[in-house]
């Protein structure tokens, strides 16, 4: 009697290793017409040769053909679940997605438990997804690929497998089951599903995979993505799991993950100061231990309070135009009243105003720092109408001509212009303060020099 081995595989180490292999035993008698309990699977001699030739072969494109020639000549084969994932394996090792898929929807026809199955699915088509250029197509190979994963963790163990040998083999696949789904998640912005697979997949794989260069860590990164992304955002977890990405990083692709780490931590926090006892943390501790917090930046309505109440009330007018503005923005109804009331009604020139909008009647001008960085409007001048009551000289009316002309070159749009108003009104949210009377203060042109008189000796002092 005659015995022979089909390798299986038992797990997958990563993705980008889809073909390491644990041999598992299927023994095939050859010449005999009874079988016992532990006899193993019956073949002809011509069978027995014709798949004992097939699975010999070392070659990958020699031996995916001989499977292919030995499935066609025996359709109902015992082996053929074992022959199937020969086959889908060999075309992976080649590689050979499309036949390898192809081998993968024979197999899992007639094991429909298969996670091996599930694994390749998942893996090419997840692959095809990520190197597709248009956005739709993109997404709906991803969720193809996260349906496989969906199935994979829903399948049941074989009556072939042993419990130890089902453990390993979700051990080998689960992670990247929770991987492609929560990609396919975060790439349609779901970020509460992403998180929750992201958390799955890391709760599975060894500590030090996130330590590592390679699919795993960069999950963790996708996990402080989803966190940005959440509504509302958890800046917080953000800011840790890119950091644990920060520590672990090489030193080249650092610069590619450090700024949304450094950005959620100061978007929390209120600064960068603190920033590196985090890293430690992180490094320390793939998930933030019971006792880490980062501290939360105060809230903009207590930070006006304090603004307020350290300054002396008759100092209030002295702040400058973007701290007034903070506090009218985001302070209480008391704390923007007290400010308000120390403006309104008084007469301010404001020098190097950013012209956003510019009409004769109506300008809006950007003062602050944060509105001249945006370009966008947070003072609206309500312009003083001409004096045109009187008849004017010739001469008059040409440096009236003038002055407009020079007043509508300082007004246009982009040029930084100085204006004098009167604070008349503001609304919080978002800040704008308008004021009247407003009128353009145009630059003075620098007096002409004149020749210096030196007096003759005679009429020198002291002569």
């Amino acid at each position: 009697m005659k015995k022979v081995v089909v390798a299986s595989l038992l797990a997958f180490a990563s993705v980008a290793c889809v073909a390491n292999i644990a041999e598992a035993q299927t023994q095939v008698n050859l010449g005999s017409n009874q079988q016992s309990s532990n006899a193993g699977v019956q073949m002809s001699p011509a069978e027995y040769n014709a798949y004992n030739s097939a699975i010999g072969q070392t070659d990958p494109k020699a031996k995916a053909a001989a499977l292919e020639a030995y499935l066609t000549a025996y359709p109902q084969s015992s082996v053929k679940g074992s022959v199937l994932e020969q086959t889908m394996l060999t075309y992976s090792q080649i590689p050979d997605a499309a036949k390898s898929l192809d081998a993968a929807d024979r197999l899992l026809q007639v094991d429909p438990n298969n996670l091996r199955a599930y694994l390749l699915e998942v893996y090419f088509r997840r692959t095809a997804a990520e190197q597709t250029a248009d956005a739709a197509a993109k997404q709906a190979g991803l969720d193809k690929a996260a349906e496989y994963a969906q199935k994979g963790l829903a399948a049941t163990k074989s009556k072939d497998l042993s419990d130890d040998d089902f453990a390993k083999l979700k051990a080998g696949t689960y992670p990247l089951f929770y991987s492609a789904i929560g990609f396919a998640a975060l790439n349609k912005k779901d970020t509460a599903t992403a998180i929750d697979n992201y958390k799955k997949e890391l709760a599975m794989v060894p500590a030090a995979a996130t330590q590592t260069p390679g699919s795993v860590l960069q999950d963790v990164f996708f996990l402080a993505a989803a966190y940005a992304q959440s509504t509302p955002p958890d800046l917080s977890n953000c800011a840790y799991y890119a950091a644990r990405v920060v520590a672990y990083a090489p030193d080249n692709l650092k610069s590619q993950y450090e700024p949304t780490a450094k950005y959620c931590y100061k978007r929390y926090h209120g600064g960068d100061d603190g920033y590196d006892t985090v890293v430690a943390a992180a490094k320390a501790n793939l998930n933030p231990p019971p006792d880490f917090k980062i501290k939360p930046a105060p809230k903009p309505a207590d930070v006006a309070h304090d603004l307020v109440t350290s300054t002396p009330e008759a100092d209030l007018p002295k702040l400058a135009i973007s701290d007034r503005e903070f506090v009218l923005e985001n302070g209480s109804s008391d704390d923007a009243a007290k400010v308000w009331n120390s403006m309104k009604g008084k007469s301010v020139t404001i020098p190097d105003a950013l012209v956003i909008e510019s009409s004769p009647t109506v300008l809006k001008v950007a003062v602050s720092d944060g509105a001249v960085q945006g370009k966008n409007a947070d003072f609206t001048f309500n312009m003083k109408a001409p004096d045109d009551s009187g008849k004017k000289t010739p001469a008059q009316a040409a440096a009236a001509k003038k002055t407009a002309d020079e007043i509508t070159a300082a007004t246009a749009v982009g040029q930084k212009v100085s204006l004098s108003g009167t604070f008349d009104s503001f609304t919080p949210s978002p800040i704008m303060i308008t004021m009247s009377d407003g009128e353009v203060v145009l630059k003075k042109a620098p007096a002409k020099p004149t020749a210096a008189h030196h007096p003759t000796a005679a009429h020198r002092p002291g002569y």
